[in-house]
């Protein structure tokens, strides 16, 4: 989606929260309906009857009534949607929405144009024969950084343009979607981007991903993401320690937890932003993107363990958690993936960091420390973590196979020195040379 931040005015914004309540009601009347199905009761009503039963609710309640029906219409819509993929989503049934946590609304195009084929042919309707037209979403461009769109009840709203002269283009969608967290406001439109063209010029990199440095290239860049400076984290910590001394249920406290939510905020655009530029990047310049195959969720799996076996170094295990989190490893290779399909590959995680890849061999003692990489059969020196990128550009992990040739993807012939065994995974099917 094409996301941008939205600066109304204070009237502007009060009539949104208005419309993010009238859309967290509905949606929560609507769960309550399916929660109180049971075995033997009549099944919860679908979406067409959940918009017949919201007319005649707004005929009751005036609150309700007061609201715009589209927005209300719309989140029935978006929790039918989200019915539908309980199984497939991976989010399982639609729960609660809760104020302050679950703030925001979706807008259809009020809009008409003409619909068309793929081909360019005019859309027709099947019954009448008369071209079929569709929702648009009214957006101006005031400037080259400034756009407007219009919001039920508020009329035009500004936002801002996130690329630069040329390159910023008026999103064109159907509906958009108007969210508010920690005191800002976003406007996402249901656009689904195009790919981005391949350089064509045959290119291959390796990215190997760590805590120390988040993304090693083959060619021997190094790129971090971006963290919270060391005034923002004693401010975090300030603000903590205010919240934990603060009465219960006190205004102090909310505004000092406030406060850190958006310090926090904060951290995860600057995540998210580097992200984005970082996998435009890549599937800008290269044609082939190899990842190490990682799997975060496990590596991040808590320590602590259970009242009969508890964990051990459960405070060091947490603090690692969270540096990996911070870095962004999988929303990383998520936009890359979406941006370059078909173009990214994950090559398996054994002995990529313990290959040499001048020579191929492989032993633990070659790997001086995070930073340092020295074969011992060869004594080939360089930075560990793009020596772990150029295997990774090889394709090489996994299986350590000694080949004659020497360079990247050989291997020396065995000698006296212990290698290092490990693991081996399944083979994906990346040639080794």
């Amino acid at each position: 989606m094409a996301r941008f931040r939205m600066y109304p005015t204070s009237e502007q914004a009060g009539i949104m929260l208005e419309h993010c309540a009238h859309a967290r009601y509905v949606w929560n009347l609507a769960v309550e309906q399916h929660a109180h199905w049971m075995p033997g009761r009549r099944s919860a009503p679908g979406f067409a009857e959940q918009c017949r039963q919201l007319t005649e609710a707004r005929r009751d309640n005036e609150w309700l009534a007061a609201g715009n029906a589209d927005v209300q219409q719309q989140a029935l819509k978006d929790f039918a949607k989200a019915k539908s993929a309980r199984f497939t989503s991976g989010f399982g049934e639609p729960t609660w929405r809760r104020k302050y946590r679950h703030e925001g609304f979706r807008v259809i195009g009020t809009d008409r144009v003409p619909e068309y084929e793929a081909d360019g042919s005019p859309k027709l309707n099947v019954k009448t024969g008369k071209q079929v037209l569709g929702r648009s979403v009214v957006v101006q461009k005031l400037n080259r950084r400034w756009a407007q769109v219009k919001v039920p009840g508020c009329g035009w709203v500004r936002f801002r343009l996130s690329a630069k002269g040329k390159g910023a283009k008026l999103p064109h969608a159907k509906t958009f979607r108007v969210t508010f967290r920690n005191g800002q406001w976003h406007i996402a439109f249901a656009v689904i981007p195009g790919p981005t063209p391949a350089p064509g010029t045959g290119e291959v990199i390796g990215i190997d991903r760590g805590v120390t440095i988040t993304a090693a290239l083959s060619d021997g860049r190094k790129l971090n993401c971006p963290q919270l400076t060391v005034r923002e984290r004693a401010q975090i910590r300030k603000h903590e320690r205010r919240a934990a001394r603060a009465p219960k249920g006190s205004a102090r406290k909310t505004s000092a937890y406030a406060k850190v939510a958006q310090l926090k905020a904060r951290e995860a655009d600057r995540r998210k932003d580097w992200c984005e530029k970082t996998s435009t990047l890549l599937a800008r310049t290269y044609d082939v993107i190899r990842f190490e195959k990682l799997n975060i969720k496990n590596m991040t799996r808590s320590a602590k363990g259970t009242v009969e076996q508890p964990g051990k170094s459960v405070a060091q295990k947490s603090g690692l958690n969270r540096s990996i989190l911070a870095q962004g490893w999988g929303l990383l290779r998520q936009r890359t993936e979406h941006k370059a399909p078909g173009r990214v590959e994950d090559v398996p995680a054994p002995y990529t960091s313990l290959r040499c890849s001048a020579c191929g061999w492989i032993e633990k003692k070659s790997r001086k420390s995070q930073a340092d990489f020295a074969c011992v059969s060869c004594g080939f020196t360089c930075n560990a973590d793009t020596n772990a990128a150029t295997n990774i550009a090889a394709g090489q992990g996994g299986i350590p196979r000694p080949r004659c040739s020497a360079g990247a993807g050989g291997a020396t012939a065995a000698t006296g020195r212990s290698s290092a065994r490990e693991p081996q995974p399944t083979w994906v099917g990346i040639p080794l040379f």
